[in-house]
């Protein structure tokens, strides 16, 4: 055996924990379908380097990992989808088509190049009705899971996965789907992160020709609002509580009072 010789089998376990290090250094993404399309949510604090965009008219994109790489196979995706819109019919340009393309690049580098891409992929399609939709989750060596409800990546995947399977259900509202989607993402007694800090776009079926929309700024802050639980209401100092409603001797029915006598 030559010096140095190392098995396909270590050499591919060697190259999975590689990557699986680098994206769990990120933090979690998470895509989930709502009552009107499907949500990407992101803790992302730069406002250029966005981990979510779009790709086509129908078609969404969200990305955990190197922001270089994935980048790069986001272009390659819109190039893909650009010239086969073009060339053929607008129509023909899938979530599939492009989940394909991307498993093909991914899978070669993986298996050809000394380092995989450290990345994790959605792709993801809005169709004219909810069991149309197209969540697509592709990995670093290539592998594509099709995805139902909702996905999560990046991070600590599998802790904000179970946190978010608490909270979804089918056809929510948006407002709702996002509440559902920052508390996954929340550690348990943490704080939401402000609005400057959050990536949140939405693949919307109501909207005309494009589907894609980023919610930002003072929508977003109504929308977080909407789902917050209403503030209990206290009443203001020195006011007095309806009779029968509080605990004290004065507001108590008479013949209730506690004399403290221990009879």
């Amino acid at each position: 055996m030559p010096f140095g010789y190392v098995s396909p089998e270590q050499e591919m376990r060697d190259k999975a924990d590689f990557a699986r290090k680098g994206i769990a250094r990120g933090r979690s993404v998470v895509v989930l379908q709502y009552e009107n399309g499907i949500l990407f949510v992101a803790p992302n604090a730069s406002r250029a380097l966005h981990k979510i965009s779009e790709i086509y008219d129908r078609i969404g994109f969200a990305a955990v990992g190197k922001y270089n790489e994935f980048e790069a196979l986001r272009l390659g995706g819109i190039r893909y989808a650009d010239i086969n819109g073009y060339t053929y019919d607008r129509s023909d340009v899938t979530a599939r088509g492009l989940a394909n393309l991307y498993a093909q690049s991914l899978g070669m580098v993986f298996t050809e190049s000394r380092k995989p891409y450290e990345v994790e992929l959605v792709v993801a399609e809005i169709g004219d009705a909810p069991e149309d939709d197209q969540i697509y989750r592709l990995t670093f060596d290539g592998s594509v899971t099709d995805e139902h409800g909702f996905v999560v990546m990046g991070g600590v995947a599998d802790t904000v996965a179970g946190r978010l399977k608490d909270h979804f259900r089918q056809g929510m509202p948006l407002s709702e789907a996002l509440d559902a989607g920052l508390a996954a993402l929340t550690e348990p007694g943490g704080e939401r992160p402000p609005v400057s800090q959050l990536e949140v776009a939405v693949l919307d079926r109501t909207r005309e020709h494009r589907k894609f929309q980023r919610l930002t700024g003072a929508r977003l802050e109504r929308l977080i609002g909407a789902a917050a639980p209403p503030a209990e209401s206290v009443p203001p100092a020195g006011e007095a509580e309806e009779p029968g409603t509080g605990t004290s001797p004065a507001t108590a029915p008479e013949g209730e009072i506690d004399t403290g006598s221990g009879d």
